[in-house]
């Protein structure tokens, strides 16, 4: 009978035994399996953030860092807990993150930016057309061989002051040293003296 229960007893710590080496053995596969997976996805990932002739950004070479240590150590987690694997591969994800934003918006900047030695004025549609006929008359006005007699006038007191506003945007544009006229404000003030004199001191000429 107590050979009975000697034998009952070291079969039931037999099985305790495999069953914890059992549950020790897939805790480690299941980490091991993390790891690899880690590895590759920042692999993977890494040409999104990773900026060109530089490392790895800091934040996240410090969470990989971070999260090989934590795998490093087998600890049991508790009913409820949060895995700390897991709790760095948060930390991780939100550095990686971080850094291919701020790739992202690095190179939305150069894409925005002019080519060296250019200028980039933002003119809306309406700025757009002021100018280009501007343009054009200007043009035609100053060719010797022009000879022509159609006249193009501002339909009104708003549409010249438009027309005064998208001149003067691209005045401001150029650099203070190439500007052919050293006062901006005064060719802006003499556009706007023109535009005074006709539609508001004289309102009589409204009909001409």
């Amino acid at each position: 009978m107590d050979m009975l229960w000697v034998l009952g007893g070291l079969l039931t710590a037999l099985v305790v035994a495999c069953w914890h080496c059992a549950r020790s053995y897939f805790d480690r596969g299941r980490l091991r399996g993390m790891e690899e997976a880690t590895r590759e996805m920042v692999r993977g990932i890494g040409s999104h953030y990773e900026l060109d002739g530089q490392s790895v950004p800091e934040r996240v070479a410090t969470a990989m860092k971070a999260a090989k240590a934590v795998s490093g150590k087998c600890s049991k987690l508790k009913n409820g807990g949060t895995d700390p694997f897991h709790a760095q591969l948060w930390i991780l994800g939100d550095a990686i993150g971080e850094a291919c934003w701020l790739k992202g918006h690095a190179a939305g900047l150069r894409r925005r930016a002019p080519a060296e030695g250019k200028i980039r004025i933002d003119l809306s549609l309406n700025e757009l057309l002021q100018l280009s006929w501007l343009a054009n008359l200007g043009f035609q006005s100053m060719m010797p061989n022009y000879r022509g007699f159609e006249i193009h006038r501002f339909s009104g007191e708003e549409d010249a002051q438009e027309g005064a506003l998208a001149v003067r945007k691209i005045e401001g544009a150029i650099p203070v040293a190439a500007r052919p006229f050293t006062d901006l404000s005064a060719q802006f003030a003499g556009r706007q003296k023109l535009i005074n004199d006709w539609w508001r001191k004289a309102p009589a000429r409204l009909s001409a």
